[in-house]
Protein backbone atom coordinates (compact mmCIF):
# COMPACT_ATOMS: atom_id res chain seq x y z
CA UNK A 1 0.00 0.00 0.00
CA UNK A 2 1.24 3.33 -0.88
CA UNK A 3 1.10 5.61 1.77
CA UNK A 4 1.15 8.91 0.21
CA UNK A 5 -1.87 7.86 -1.94
CA UNK A 6 -4.71 10.02 -0.45
CA UNK A 7 -8.36 8.87 -1.28
CA UNK A 8 -11.33 10.46 -0.33
CA UNK A 9 -15.35 9.78 -0.50
CA UNK A 10 -18.47 10.79 0.74
CA UNK A 11 -19.09 8.32 3.87
CA UNK A 12 -22.32 9.41 4.67
CA UNK A 13 -25.40 7.86 2.86
CA UNK A 14 -25.73 9.09 -0.74
CA UNK A 15 -28.63 11.71 -1.53
CA UNK A 16 -29.57 15.08 0.08
CA UNK A 17 -29.45 15.64 4.06
CA UNK A 18 -28.46 17.82 6.63
CA UNK A 19 -25.00 17.08 5.95
CA UNK A 20 -22.43 15.04 4.17
CA UNK A 21 -19.12 13.71 5.38
CA UNK A 22 -16.24 13.86 3.04
CA UNK A 23 -13.70 11.56 4.29
CA UNK A 24 -9.72 11.87 3.13
CA UNK A 25 -6.89 9.56 4.31
CA UNK A 26 -3.65 9.02 3.27
CA UNK A 27 -0.65 10.61 4.27
CA UNK A 28 -0.45 14.32 3.46
CA UNK A 29 -4.27 14.77 3.62
CA UNK A 30 -4.13 17.50 5.98
CA UNK A 31 -2.05 19.54 3.90
CA UNK A 32 -4.13 18.66 0.69
CA UNK A 33 -6.78 19.90 2.40
CA UNK A 34 -5.13 23.09 3.97
CA UNK A 35 -4.91 24.15 -0.01
CA UNK A 36 -9.04 24.32 -0.28
CA UNK A 37 -9.10 25.46 3.75
CA UNK A 38 -9.40 29.03 5.22
CA UNK A 39 -9.84 29.47 9.18
CA UNK A 40 -11.41 32.73 10.29
CA UNK A 41 -9.18 33.08 12.56
CA UNK A 42 -5.82 32.58 10.48
CA UNK A 43 -5.74 28.55 11.84
CA UNK A 44 -3.43 26.17 10.04
CA UNK A 45 -4.75 22.72 9.89
CA UNK A 46 -1.08 21.27 10.11
CA UNK A 47 -0.17 22.94 13.50
CA UNK A 48 -3.70 22.40 15.03
CA UNK A 49 -3.71 19.30 18.10
CA UNK A 50 -5.18 15.70 16.99
CA UNK A 51 -8.61 14.32 17.26
CA UNK A 52 -9.93 17.96 17.09
CA UNK A 53 -13.05 20.00 14.99
CA UNK A 54 -12.70 23.18 13.45
CA UNK A 55 -14.68 25.56 11.80
CA UNK A 56 -13.70 27.39 8.68
CA UNK A 57 -14.70 27.69 4.81
CA UNK A 58 -13.93 25.38 1.50
CA UNK A 59 -12.29 28.32 -1.28
CA UNK A 60 -12.40 27.92 -4.54
CA UNK A 61 -10.18 30.34 -6.92
CA UNK A 62 -11.91 33.10 -4.67
CA UNK A 63 -15.40 31.86 -4.30
CA UNK A 64 -16.49 30.04 -0.71
CA UNK A 65 -17.72 26.71 -2.10
CA UNK A 66 -19.35 25.85 2.00
CA UNK A 67 -18.99 26.43 5.41
CA UNK A 68 -17.46 23.37 7.14
CA UNK A 69 -15.97 21.03 10.22
CA UNK A 70 -13.10 19.73 9.41
CA UNK A 71 -12.01 17.04 12.04
CA UNK A 72 -8.41 16.04 11.96
CA UNK A 73 -6.37 12.81 12.75
CA UNK A 74 -3.22 11.71 12.87
CA UNK A 75 -1.91 8.42 12.29
CA UNK A 76 -1.68 5.89 13.64
CA UNK A 77 -4.67 7.59 16.04
CA UNK A 78 -7.17 7.12 13.16
CA UNK A 79 -9.95 4.55 11.84
CA UNK A 80 -7.42 3.77 9.29
CA UNK A 81 -4.17 4.26 11.22
CA UNK A 82 -3.51 6.84 8.49
CA UNK A 83 -2.99 10.89 8.59
CA UNK A 84 -6.82 11.54 8.39
CA UNK A 85 -9.42 13.88 7.77
CA UNK A 86 -13.47 14.45 7.75
CA UNK A 87 -15.13 17.57 6.13
CA UNK A 88 -18.49 17.98 7.37
CA UNK A 89 -20.52 20.36 4.81
CA UNK A 90 -24.21 20.77 4.28
CA UNK A 91 -25.67 18.33 2.34
CA UNK A 92 -26.81 19.26 -0.84
CA UNK A 93 -25.58 16.78 -3.51
CA UNK A 94 -24.12 19.84 -5.32
CA UNK A 95 -22.11 20.60 -2.76
CA UNK A 96 -20.63 17.50 -1.98
CA UNK A 97 -19.85 16.66 -6.00
CA UNK A 98 -18.21 20.25 -5.83
CA UNK A 99 -15.86 19.55 -2.94
CA UNK A 100 -15.06 15.46 -4.21
CA UNK A 101 -14.13 16.91 -7.57
CA UNK A 102 -12.16 20.07 -5.89
CA UNK A 103 -10.29 17.25 -3.45
CA UNK A 104 -9.56 15.13 -6.55
CA UNK A 105 -8.10 18.41 -8.71
CA UNK A 106 -6.01 18.93 -5.19
CA UNK A 107 -4.45 15.67 -5.58
CA UNK A 108 -6.47 13.11 -3.78
CA UNK A 109 -8.13 10.20 -6.13
CA UNK A 110 -11.61 8.68 -5.33
CA UNK A 111 -11.55 5.49 -2.94
CA UNK A 112 -12.76 2.20 -3.75
CA UNK A 113 -15.84 0.07 -2.00
CA UNK A 114 -14.16 -0.77 1.06
CA UNK A 115 -11.21 0.75 0.67
CA UNK A 116 -10.74 2.73 4.16
CA UNK A 117 -11.62 -0.09 6.08
CA UNK A 118 -9.22 -2.62 4.09
CA UNK A 119 -6.73 0.23 4.99
CA UNK A 120 -7.35 -0.31 8.81
CA UNK A 121 -7.16 -3.95 8.35
CA UNK A 122 -3.65 -3.80 6.09
CA UNK A 123 -2.25 -0.62 8.94
CA UNK A 124 -3.15 -3.43 11.49
CA UNK A 125 -5.93 -1.53 13.55
CA UNK A 126 -8.15 -4.29 13.02
CA UNK A 127 -8.13 -8.07 11.75
CA UNK A 128 -10.29 -9.52 8.92
CA UNK A 129 -12.87 -10.81 10.65
CA UNK A 130 -13.50 -7.11 12.48
CA UNK A 131 -12.76 -5.59 9.28
CA UNK A 132 -16.00 -7.64 7.70
CA UNK A 133 -17.99 -6.89 10.76
CA UNK A 134 -18.17 -3.22 9.93
CA UNK A 135 -20.08 -3.53 6.72
CA UNK A 136 -22.26 -6.56 9.02
CA UNK A 137 -22.80 -3.47 11.37
CA UNK A 138 -23.66 -0.58 8.43
CA UNK A 139 -26.34 -3.36 7.21
CA UNK A 140 -27.68 -4.06 10.81
CA UNK A 141 -31.36 -3.77 10.09
CA UNK A 142 -32.88 -5.25 13.90
CA UNK A 143 -31.29 -5.03 17.63
CA UNK A 144 -29.77 -8.27 17.75
CA UNK A 145 -28.01 -8.21 14.23
CA UNK A 146 -26.81 -4.80 15.12
CA UNK A 147 -25.52 -6.80 18.95
CA UNK A 148 -24.27 -9.78 16.88
CA UNK A 149 -22.03 -7.57 14.31
CA UNK A 150 -21.12 -4.98 17.90
CA UNK A 151 -19.50 -7.91 18.81
CA UNK A 152 -17.81 -9.54 16.51
CA UNK A 153 -16.12 -5.59 15.75
CA UNK A 154 -14.87 -5.89 18.92
CA UNK A 155 -12.72 -9.14 18.95
CA UNK A 156 -15.10 -11.11 20.85
CA UNK A 157 -14.69 -13.91 17.49
CA UNK A 158 -10.90 -12.57 17.19
CA UNK A 159 -10.35 -13.41 21.09
CA UNK A 160 -11.61 -16.69 20.45
CA UNK A 161 -9.35 -17.74 17.22
CA UNK A 162 -6.51 -16.24 18.83
CA UNK A 163 -6.91 -18.67 22.25
CA UNK A 164 -7.42 -21.96 19.65
CA UNK A 165 -4.30 -20.44 17.85
CA UNK A 166 -2.25 -20.70 21.02
CA UNK A 167 -3.35 -24.07 21.67
CA UNK A 168 -2.67 -25.50 18.46
CA UNK A 169 0.89 -23.96 18.11
CA UNK A 170 1.61 -25.35 22.02
CA UNK A 171 0.63 -28.60 20.71
CA UNK A 172 2.75 -28.73 17.31
CA UNK A 173 5.47 -26.94 19.25
CA UNK A 174 6.05 -29.78 21.17
CA UNK A 175 5.91 -32.29 18.85
CA UNK A 176 8.53 -30.68 16.41
CA UNK A 177 10.66 -30.42 19.59
CA UNK A 178 10.54 -34.27 19.58
CA UNK A 179 11.06 -34.70 15.63
CA UNK A 180 14.16 -32.79 16.18
CA UNK A 181 15.24 -35.07 18.65
CA UNK A 182 13.86 -38.25 17.11
CA UNK A 183 17.41 -40.24 17.26
CA UNK A 184 17.18 -39.62 21.32
CA UNK A 185 14.41 -40.93 21.65
CA UNK A 186 13.02 -38.39 24.04
CA UNK A 187 9.11 -37.22 24.38
CA UNK A 188 8.53 -33.70 25.26
CA UNK A 189 4.56 -34.00 24.58
CA UNK A 190 2.54 -35.58 27.61
CA UNK A 191 0.03 -37.65 24.44
CA UNK A 192 -2.95 -37.52 27.08
CA UNK A 193 -2.36 -33.79 27.67
CA UNK A 194 -1.86 -33.40 24.07
CA UNK A 195 -5.34 -35.37 23.63
CA UNK A 196 -7.24 -33.67 26.28
CA UNK A 197 -5.83 -29.71 24.09
CA UNK A 198 -7.57 -31.56 20.99
CA UNK A 199 -10.42 -32.57 22.38
CA UNK A 200 -11.08 -29.29 23.92
CA UNK A 201 -10.16 -27.38 20.22
CA UNK A 202 -12.14 -29.73 18.56
CA UNK A 203 -15.32 -28.93 21.47
CA UNK A 204 -14.70 -25.33 20.73
CA UNK A 205 -14.82 -25.87 16.82
CA UNK A 206 -18.08 -27.52 16.90
CA UNK A 207 -19.95 -24.98 19.51
CA UNK A 208 -18.88 -22.46 16.78
CA UNK A 209 -19.78 -24.08 13.90
CA UNK A 210 -23.11 -24.99 15.38
CA UNK A 211 -24.23 -21.41 16.26
CA UNK A 212 -23.79 -20.40 12.50
CA UNK A 213 -27.14 -21.81 11.95
CA UNK A 214 -28.54 -18.69 14.42
CA UNK A 215 -25.94 -15.95 13.30
CA UNK A 216 -27.10 -16.43 10.02
CA UNK A 217 -31.19 -16.26 10.46
CA UNK A 218 -29.72 -13.35 12.97
CA UNK A 219 -28.26 -11.66 10.16
CA UNK A 220 -30.59 -12.38 6.69
CA UNK A 221 -33.68 -12.47 8.53
CA UNK A 222 -35.63 -15.83 10.30
CA UNK A 223 -37.35 -17.59 7.41
CA UNK A 224 -40.99 -18.61 8.40
CA UNK A 225 -43.14 -20.54 6.49
CA UNK A 226 -46.69 -19.93 6.30
CA UNK A 227 -48.36 -23.07 5.27
CA UNK A 228 -51.78 -25.28 5.07
CA UNK A 229 -55.08 -26.01 3.04
CA UNK A 230 -56.70 -23.91 0.96
CA UNK A 231 -58.71 -20.84 2.47
CA UNK A 232 -57.51 -21.21 6.15
CA UNK A 233 -56.35 -18.03 6.25
CA UNK A 234 -52.40 -18.12 5.42
CA UNK A 235 -52.92 -14.68 3.54
CA UNK A 236 -54.67 -12.70 6.33
CA UNK A 237 -52.37 -14.10 8.81
CA UNK A 238 -49.61 -12.71 6.98
CA UNK A 239 -51.52 -9.44 6.22
CA UNK A 240 -51.92 -8.90 9.87
CA UNK A 241 -47.97 -9.60 10.95
CA UNK A 242 -47.20 -7.32 8.19
CA UNK A 243 -49.61 -4.67 9.61
CA UNK A 244 -50.45 -3.82 5.28
CA UNK A 245 -52.55 -5.67 2.73
CA UNK A 246 -49.47 -7.39 1.13
CA UNK A 247 -51.38 -10.64 -0.31
CA UNK A 248 -54.52 -10.79 -1.98
CA UNK A 249 -57.56 -12.43 0.61
CA UNK A 250 -60.36 -14.16 -0.92
CA UNK A 251 -62.91 -16.72 -0.58
CA UNK A 252 -61.73 -18.18 -3.07
CA UNK A 253 -59.90 -21.47 -3.12
CA UNK A 254 -56.64 -21.85 -4.59
CA UNK A 255 -56.22 -17.74 -4.73
CA UNK A 256 -52.88 -17.47 -3.89
CA UNK A 257 -50.55 -19.32 -6.32
CA UNK A 258 -47.09 -18.50 -5.73
CA UNK A 259 -44.82 -17.51 -3.21
CA UNK A 260 -45.14 -14.18 -1.43
CA UNK A 261 -42.17 -12.88 0.84
CA UNK A 262 -41.94 -10.04 3.12
CA UNK A 263 -39.93 -8.82 6.51
CA UNK A 264 -40.69 -7.31 9.59
CA UNK A 265 -39.13 -6.63 12.94
CA UNK A 266 -40.44 -8.33 15.44
CA UNK A 267 -38.97 -7.96 19.18
CA UNK A 268 -35.62 -6.54 17.95
CA UNK A 269 -35.31 -9.64 15.60
CA UNK A 270 -36.12 -9.24 11.42
CA UNK A 271 -38.50 -11.93 10.62
CA UNK A 272 -38.83 -13.17 6.57
CA UNK A 273 -42.74 -14.19 6.60
CA UNK A 274 -43.45 -16.56 3.48
CA UNK A 275 -47.12 -16.61 1.93
CA UNK A 276 -47.48 -20.02 0.70
CA UNK A 277 -50.00 -21.49 -1.96
CA UNK A 278 -52.80 -24.09 -0.23
CA UNK A 279 -51.94 -27.51 0.35
CA UNK A 280 -54.49 -29.40 -1.76
CA UNK A 281 -55.03 -31.95 -4.82
CA UNK A 282 -55.75 -30.37 -7.73
CA UNK A 283 -55.86 -30.51 -11.52
CA UNK A 284 -54.70 -27.07 -12.44
CA UNK A 285 -51.45 -26.50 -13.86
CA UNK A 286 -50.09 -23.60 -12.55
CA UNK A 287 -51.66 -24.18 -8.93
CA UNK A 288 -49.62 -27.05 -8.91
CA UNK A 289 -46.52 -25.50 -9.22
CA UNK A 290 -47.34 -22.94 -6.71
CA UNK A 291 -47.65 -25.99 -4.36
CA UNK A 292 -44.49 -27.31 -5.12
CA UNK A 293 -43.02 -24.03 -4.56
CA UNK A 294 -45.15 -24.75 -1.06
CA UNK A 295 -43.14 -27.64 0.02
CA UNK A 296 -39.67 -26.58 -1.40
CA UNK A 297 -39.95 -23.36 1.18
CA UNK A 298 -40.86 -25.91 4.12
CA UNK A 299 -37.38 -27.03 3.91
CA UNK A 300 -35.46 -23.76 3.80
CA UNK A 301 -37.14 -22.35 6.60
CA UNK A 302 -36.64 -22.17 10.16
CA UNK A 303 -40.14 -21.82 11.42
CA UNK A 304 -43.68 -22.93 9.77
CA UNK A 305 -46.47 -22.14 10.85
CA UNK A 306 -49.41 -25.03 10.11
CA UNK A 307 -52.75 -23.45 9.44
CA UNK A 308 -55.96 -25.05 9.86
CA UNK A 309 -59.66 -23.42 10.08
CA UNK A 310 -61.42 -24.28 12.70
CA UNK A 311 -64.78 -24.00 10.73
CA UNK A 312 -63.55 -27.92 9.50
CA UNK A 313 -63.14 -29.01 13.10
CA UNK A 314 -59.78 -31.91 12.00
CA UNK A 315 -60.99 -32.62 8.63
CA UNK A 316 -58.00 -33.73 6.46
CA UNK A 317 -56.11 -31.85 9.28
CA UNK A 318 -53.96 -35.49 9.70
CA UNK A 319 -53.15 -35.97 5.97
CA UNK A 320 -51.36 -32.62 5.47
CA UNK A 321 -50.07 -32.27 8.82
CA UNK A 322 -48.06 -35.63 7.53
CA UNK A 323 -46.87 -33.73 4.42
CA UNK A 324 -45.46 -30.98 6.52
CA UNK A 325 -43.81 -33.46 8.55
CA UNK A 326 -41.97 -35.01 5.90
CA UNK A 327 -40.74 -31.93 4.21
CA UNK A 328 -39.03 -30.32 7.60
CA UNK A 329 -35.37 -30.35 8.44
CA UNK A 330 -34.39 -31.65 11.64
CA UNK A 331 -33.87 -27.93 13.04
CA UNK A 332 -36.93 -26.36 11.54
CA UNK A 333 -39.46 -25.82 14.47
CA UNK A 334 -43.25 -26.38 13.26
CA UNK A 335 -45.65 -24.01 15.04
CA UNK A 336 -49.57 -25.50 14.94
CA UNK A 337 -51.98 -22.64 14.77
CA UNK A 338 -55.80 -22.74 14.98
CA UNK A 339 -57.06 -20.13 12.79
CA UNK A 340 -60.91 -18.63 12.88
CA UNK A 341 -61.37 -18.54 16.36
CA UNK A 342 -64.01 -15.53 15.66
CA UNK A 343 -65.92 -17.76 13.68
CA UNK A 344 -66.26 -21.10 16.36
CA UNK A 345 -68.11 -21.35 19.27
CA UNK A 346 -66.25 -24.34 21.36
CA UNK A 347 -62.62 -24.31 20.72
CA UNK A 348 -61.99 -27.31 22.89
CA UNK A 349 -63.66 -30.26 20.31
CA UNK A 350 -60.96 -29.38 17.52
CA UNK A 351 -58.08 -28.42 19.51
CA UNK A 352 -58.43 -32.18 21.25
CA UNK A 353 -59.23 -33.79 17.88
CA UNK A 354 -55.95 -31.61 16.11
CA UNK A 355 -53.51 -32.77 19.55
CA UNK A 356 -54.40 -36.46 19.17
CA UNK A 357 -52.59 -36.36 15.28
CA UNK A 358 -49.34 -34.25 16.53
CA UNK A 359 -46.06 -34.96 17.66
CA UNK A 360 -46.25 -32.11 20.95
CA UNK A 361 -45.69 -29.21 18.65
CA UNK A 362 -47.32 -25.73 20.05
CA UNK A 363 -51.16 -25.05 18.93
CA UNK A 364 -51.86 -21.66 19.23
CA UNK A 365 -55.65 -20.22 18.74
CA UNK A 366 -56.07 -17.48 16.96
CA UNK A 367 -57.69 -15.21 15.02
CA UNK A 368 -56.25 -13.32 11.87
CA UNK A 369 -59.06 -11.25 11.01
CA UNK A 370 -59.60 -9.79 14.48
CA UNK A 371 -56.12 -10.15 16.06
CA UNK A 372 -56.80 -12.41 18.81
CA UNK A 373 -53.66 -14.18 20.22
CA UNK A 374 -51.66 -12.39 17.40
CA UNK A 375 -48.97 -11.17 20.55
CA UNK A 376 -49.18 -14.85 21.75
CA UNK A 377 -47.93 -16.20 18.71
CA UNK A 378 -45.23 -13.61 18.04
CA UNK A 379 -44.28 -14.60 21.57
CA UNK A 380 -43.89 -17.81 20.29
CA UNK A 381 -42.06 -16.67 17.85
CA UNK A 382 -39.70 -14.36 19.03
CA UNK A 383 -38.60 -17.48 21.32
CA UNK A 384 -37.51 -19.58 18.79
CA UNK A 385 -34.41 -17.29 17.88
CA UNK A 386 -32.47 -17.94 21.77
CA UNK A 387 -31.25 -14.72 22.07
CA UNK A 388 -29.92 -15.86 25.57
CA UNK A 389 -27.30 -17.08 23.16
CA UNK A 390 -26.69 -13.79 21.90
CA UNK A 391 -26.58 -12.29 25.12
CA UNK A 392 -23.78 -14.17 26.74
CA UNK A 393 -20.14 -14.03 26.36
CA UNK A 394 -20.90 -17.29 23.97
CA UNK A 395 -19.52 -15.67 19.79
CA UNK A 396 -22.09 -16.24 16.99
CA UNK A 397 -20.55 -17.23 13.27
CA UNK A 398 -22.90 -15.37 10.81
CA UNK A 399 -20.23 -15.46 7.92
CA UNK A 400 -20.71 -17.83 5.32
CA UNK A 401 -16.46 -17.47 4.57
CA UNK A 402 -16.24 -17.90 8.23
CA UNK A 403 -18.07 -21.09 8.93
CA UNK A 404 -16.15 -22.93 5.89
CA UNK A 405 -13.26 -22.07 7.04
CA UNK A 406 -14.40 -23.41 10.61
CA UNK A 407 -15.45 -26.44 8.70
CA UNK A 408 -12.17 -27.77 7.10
CA UNK A 409 -10.20 -26.51 10.86
CA UNK A 410 -12.75 -28.72 12.74
CA UNK A 411 -12.02 -31.34 9.76
CA UNK A 412 -8.07 -31.21 10.98
CA UNK A 413 -8.97 -31.33 14.41
CA UNK A 414 -10.53 -34.44 14.17
CA UNK A 415 -7.68 -35.83 12.22
CA UNK A 416 -5.03 -35.29 15.15
CA UNK A 417 -7.61 -36.48 18.07
CA UNK A 418 -7.61 -39.27 15.82
CA UNK A 419 -4.10 -39.70 15.54
CA UNK A 420 -3.45 -39.09 19.01
CA UNK A 421 -5.76 -41.89 20.04
CA UNK A 422 -4.18 -44.38 17.62
CA UNK A 423 -0.45 -42.93 18.56
CA UNK A 424 0.35 -41.84 15.23
CA UNK A 425 3.88 -40.24 14.05
CA UNK A 426 3.91 -36.65 15.39
CA UNK A 427 5.24 -35.21 12.08
CA UNK A 428 1.98 -36.32 10.56
CA UNK A 429 -0.41 -34.94 13.09
CA UNK A 430 1.48 -31.63 13.27
CA UNK A 431 0.90 -31.95 9.38
CA UNK A 432 -2.84 -31.26 10.33
CA UNK A 433 -2.21 -29.39 13.02
CA UNK A 434 -0.66 -26.60 10.78
CA UNK A 435 -3.70 -27.33 8.36
CA UNK A 436 -6.06 -26.26 11.16
CA UNK A 437 -3.98 -23.18 12.14
CA UNK A 438 -3.57 -22.18 8.28
CA UNK A 439 -7.76 -22.10 7.90
CA UNK A 440 -8.30 -20.20 11.38
CA UNK A 441 -5.82 -17.87 9.87
CA UNK A 442 -7.66 -17.33 6.74
CA UNK A 443 -10.56 -16.41 9.35
CA UNK A 444 -8.41 -13.40 11.05
CA UNK A 445 -6.65 -12.31 8.08
CA UNK A 446 -2.97 -13.98 9.20
CA UNK A 447 -3.29 -16.26 5.69
CA UNK A 448 -5.30 -14.46 2.38
CA UNK A 449 -4.47 -13.36 -1.16
CA UNK A 450 -5.44 -10.07 -2.67
CA UNK A 451 -8.24 -12.32 -4.45
CA UNK A 452 -10.06 -12.94 -1.36
CA UNK A 453 -9.69 -9.31 -0.17
CA UNK A 454 -10.93 -8.09 -3.19
CA UNK A 455 -13.71 -10.21 -2.70
CA UNK A 456 -14.69 -9.30 0.37
CA UNK A 457 -13.84 -5.17 0.16
CA UNK A 458 -15.82 -4.82 -2.86
CA UNK A 459 -19.13 -5.34 -1.18
CA UNK A 460 -18.62 -2.24 1.20
CA UNK A 461 -20.16 0.90 0.18
CA UNK A 462 -17.80 3.59 -0.78
CA UNK A 463 -16.77 5.98 2.10
CA UNK A 464 -16.46 2.87 4.21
Amino acid sequence: MIKEDIICAVSTASGMGAIAVIRLSGEGCIALVERIYKSPSGKQLQEVAANTVHFGQIVEKGEIVDEVLVTVFHAPHSFTGEESVEIACHGSVYIQQRLLKLLVDTGARLATPGEFTQRAFLNGKMDLSQAEAVADLIASSSAASHRMAISQMKGGFSAELMKLRAELLRITSLLELELDFSEEDVEFADRSELLRLAGNIEVLLERLCRSFSLGNVIKNGVPVAIVGNTNVGKSTLLNALLREEKAIVSDIAGTTRDVIEDTINLNGITFRFIDTAGIRTTSDEIENMGIERTFSKISQASVVLLLTDLQRGAESFEEYYCEVKKNLTDTAKLIIVLNKTDQVEDLLTPQETIRLFTSGEQIIPISARTGFNLEVLIHELTDVVNLNELNSSDVIVNNVRHYEALQHALSAIQRVHSGLQSDLSGEFISQDIRECLHYLGEITGEITTDEVLGNIFERFCIGK
